[in-house]
């Protein structure tokens, strides 16, 4: 079947501008540098992995890279995250498929933590703590709620986590976005940074089926002292606080440094939920998509070193609306031909290509420099 239709490099821009125009309060009413510029100096920079600078000194016709960093920070208050926020979640649920909101979903949350390298103490009242890695034990937080459905997976809550944060008030905040979409929750999968007891209490006192992963903590005693025998199986298990929780404990087989398989344990806490162990482990897998949906965003995220964490925040969600919008475009255009069930052709529409496509967009718009000056005449070099 020969296809009728072509979708463009043209419609793919379009398509973002639109979504970030509508949404977005950032303008830029300069007579050099107008909204639209000041979004496709944005798009340039994410679906290249650069810096607005370098994506600046990269295009002919567009201004230099302080204009736009300007324009950015005097519109990006760090006192109005919240506010920011809710921008953003309206750019993330522009063009859910109208079929997701019919179904019962499945729900990854996570954190996800981006390195900060700041002294300055008043940085510091805005990034976590947390264990070391990459060289600091400070980060730049943020918490995400992910949808599973077939090929559709989209994130649709994003909220900015400060120190004085708790998990659970992350979690109500997500799940309060969910709410407003009027979609219908089913199993919600949470990483082992949202285990708390007050989450487990919380969450059974809304009813809402969960599986938590549980953190295996204690050297005989506590959780620890669960993991004996060969086979998985499911107890009750009270919390130090008197909170009860039905732990469920899956034995694994893991290759050890010699290459001779090991047992290792994994522990889940259960709320309102029957299934055996085995489909407990495998069903928990599936959230493992939202560790994916990161990757993907770094693909198509701008870089910076700036000082201002709104700014810093907006450009994680700006990446992360960038997947979205690929995954919406993917699902319309990329649809397998035949009777069952809608899947799509994931090789014909990949991120890498819709960021290509995104890129070429821009600079057949602007033009890109092709030259450097130079004293010395291009004859000389021997070719």
């Amino acid at each position: 079947m020969i296809p009728e239709y072509e979708l463009k490099a043209k419609d793919i821009h379009q398509v973002a501008l639109q979504n970030v125009k509508k949404h977005f309060s950032l303008t830029s009413n300069g007579y050099q540098c107008d909204t639209e510029m000041l979004f496709n100096v944005l798009f340039k920079a994410a679906t290249e992995s650069v810096s607005i600078e370098t994506s600046c000194n990269d295009l002919d016709k567009v201004v230099g890279g302080n204009t736009i960093r300007e324009y950015l920070n005097e519109q990006l208050d760090v006192c109005q995250l919240r506010e920011q926020e809710c921008e953003m979640h309206r750019a993330l649920a522009e063009g859910v498929p109208k079929e997701v909101l019919h179904q019962t979903l499945e729900v990854a949350f996570d954190f996800h933590d981006e390195p900060f390298y700041g002294k300055t103490p008043e940085l510091q009242t805005y990034a976590c703590r947390g264990k070391a890695k990459k060289g600091t034990t400070h980060f730049f937080r943020i918490g995400s709620a992910y949808i599973i459905w077939r090929d559709v997976r989209l994130t649709l809550a994003v909220t900015y986590v400060l120190p004085e944060d708790t998990p659970l008030e992350t979690l109500k905040r997500l799940l309060f976005r969910l709410k407003c979409l009027n979609l219908h929750l089913g199993v919600l999968y949470l990483d082992k940074g949202f285990c708390s007891t007050a989450i487990i209490r919380y969450l059974k006192s809304q009813n809402q089926p969960a599986i938590l992963a549980c953190p295996i903590r204690g050297k005989k005693g506590g959780t620890r002292a669960l993991c004996k025998g060969r086979k998985s199986y499911r107890t009750t298990y009270i919390f130090t606080d008197r909170t009860s929780a039905e732990l469920v404990l899956k034995a694994t087989l893991v290759e050890g440094k010699y290459g001779k398989l090991r047992r290792k344990w994994l522990a889940f806490v259960v709320i309102l939920i029957d299934w055996t162990p085995k489909k407990i482990y495998k069903r928990y897998r599936r959230r493992f998509g939202v560790e994916c949906s990161y990757r993907m965003m770094r693909q198509v995220r701008a870089i910076t070193t700036s000082k201002n964490p709104a700014l810093r925040f907006f450009l994680l969600g700006f990446g992360l609306l960038l997947v979205n919008i690929w995954v919406r475009l993917r699902w319309i255009f990329t649809r397998k031909s035949g009777p069952g069930l809608r899947r799509v052709e994931t090789d014909r529409f990949r991120l890498k290509r819709f960021a290509y496509f995104l890129r070429r967009a821009i600079e057949f718009l602007y033009g890109v420099i092709m030259s450097i000056p130079t004293h010395i005449s291009p004859e000389i070099v021997n070719y």
